[in-house]
């Protein structure tokens, strides 16, 4: 139990890191016109509500997906995010600069909440029910997006090979979730062929089909 804990909780920081990478350039764009010290405050506060709203969403996905079939319909979507990882897109943040320590807050906390749902489903996903992984994973996982974020995308862009990893960590948590879908959990159950043949279809699948789709964006374009 304590090596599953373990790898569950790497998981859910691993997660965390992987689709938390754009927080720390809300909290910059949300805070860019306030004074350095209230530009702190407004780090502080909106990053530690932020981490509270996160937590209580979390929470709240762990136990709506004890719903039939949500299991399954939850690790299909994040398929889907995994898959979409992968591909070269760069997305534009809309963020605004809050003119005062409130409306900072206000924005980091909705920005984060907005960006934030595939991250509370995957988490929900890989904590198997458990809340205190989930609260460790995020206590963990948030700081060092804050203040690692920089470091993190800068070897994300220098050595792609990152994303993919980060896919097949998300392909792992889907297939764990689909696995677990009490409604056809008896199809896997005594089934270890299956059961993992299942985790390495996915992983490589998403992985396959997200390089496949880059390469033929790149030959569209030329």
């Amino acid at each position: 139990m304590e090596t599953e804990f373990l790898i569950s909780l790497l998981q859910i920081i691993a997660i965390d890191i992987l689709l938390g990478g754009d927080n720390a350039i809300v909290i910059a764009l949300a805070s860019r016109n306030l004074p350095e010290a209230q530009r702190n405050k407004a780090i502080f506060l909106g990053t530690g509500l932020a981490i509270v709203v996160r937590v209580v969403l979390t929470i709240v996905a762990v136990y709506l997906l004890n719903i039939p079939f949500l299991y399954l319909a939850g690790g299909i979507l994040l398929l889907i995010i995994a898959y979409k990882l992968i591909l070269e897109e760069d997305e534009e943040l809309d963020v605004k600069a809050g003119k005062n320590l409130s409306d900072a807050v206000k924005t980091i906390v909705f920005a984060d909440i907005a960006m934030g749902l595939d991250n509370v489903l995957a988490v929900a996903g890989a904590a198997h029910g458990n809340i205190v992984l989930v609260v460790i994973g995020l206590l963990v996982s948030v700081p060092i997006i804050i203040w690692g974020s920089k470091i993190i995308l800068h070897f994300m862009e220098r050595f792609p090979v990152l994303i993919y990893i980060g896919a097949g960590v998300l392909a792992f948590t889907s297939a764990g979730m689909i696995v677990e879908e009490r409604m056809i959990h008896s199809v896997f159950e005594g089934n270890e062929f299956l059961k993992y043949g299942l985790y390495v279809f996915l992983v490589v699948g998403v992985i396959l089909a997200g390089i496949l789709t880059n390469t033929f964006k790149k030959k569209r374009a030329r």
